[in-house]
């Protein structure tokens, strides 16, 4: 389908496109439509930028993750289709391998999702021979090299029994989630809450420059982030747009 840049919601209709590619390619499934859609009215709901609460948390999450003995950056079909290219970049950034983790697993979509990854010059991971303990549904398939023994994750739209199960273990949890009420925005170690096609790319540059920094410089920068606070602000932020909309409703009669 061809959207006409001048249409208001182009960025909007694109993200929509590319996720039905991605669904003829096998690569989401028809849930992951039904969960791009409750994202896509939160980020509506947070005036579709990057708040700067959301800022501070990627500065967090890249810190915590250059910190890192074995960091590795979980995708799912959604992500590797919004995000593919920019994922890898950020991969070779924080020298976090790409693991394949998936809700509704196959080992036929894992391995598409792990070859539509890899055409982005990117160690992707997918071999599903280890299990994380405390989950039943398949997300627990996990690789043995890569969040099994990993001691900080980050997590692009994650569901909360795998961010709990990754907690009890000892993992660190950065989670990116447009749902700052969801359970994974709530136990996550760092909740951005930005949309993934904005985060990934600010992680990009925040990496490049963050990483010629020395490690106390790096546990300063996690030290003094506060994750219950950027979950208060960004709360605050639905709050105060949906107010200010509502003014503008009622300001705007004839």
């Amino acid at each position: 389908m061809r959207i006409p840049t001048s249409h208001p919601r182009y960025k909007s209709l694109v993200i929509r496109e590319k996720l039905v590619e991605g669904f003829r390619e096998g690569i989401v499934v028809p849930e992951g439509l039904i969960a791009h859609g409750r994202g896509e009215a939160f980020d509506y709901i947070l005036g579709e930028v990057t708040r700067d609460f959301a800022k501070e948390a990627e500065r967090a999450a890249v810190a915590l993750m250059l910190l890192a003995k074995r960091p590795v950056i979980s995708v799912n079909g959604n992500a590797a289709v919004l995000a593919a290219k920019e994922l890898a970049e950020l991969s070779r950034e924080l020298n976090a391998p790409l693991e394949v983790n998936l809700f509704h697993w196959s080992r036929e979509r894992a391995d598409k999702i792990k070859n539509w990854l890899e055409r982005f010059d990117c160690e992707v991971l997918a071999a599903g021979d280890a299990e994380l303990e405390g989950i039943e549904h398949s997300r627990r398939i996990v690789d043995r090299r890569g969040i099994y023994i990993a001691d900080v994750v980050l997590v692009a739209l994650e569901d909360g029994d795998r961010c709990e199960a990754l907690r009890r273990t000892g993992k660190k949890v950065i989670a990116i989630d447009l749902n700052p009420l969801s359970r994974t925005a709530q136990m996550a170690d760092v909740s951005i809450i930005d949309n993934v096609v904005r985060a990934i790319p600010n992680m990009v540059e925040i990496a490049r420059e963050m990483k010629e920094f020395k490690a106390e410089k790096l546990k300063e920068v996690v030290n003094n982030y506060d994750n219950c606070t950027t979950l208060k602000m960004a709360i605050e932020a639905i709050r105060d747009y949906l107010t200010t909309k509502s003014l503008q409703v009622f300001n705007s009669r004839v």
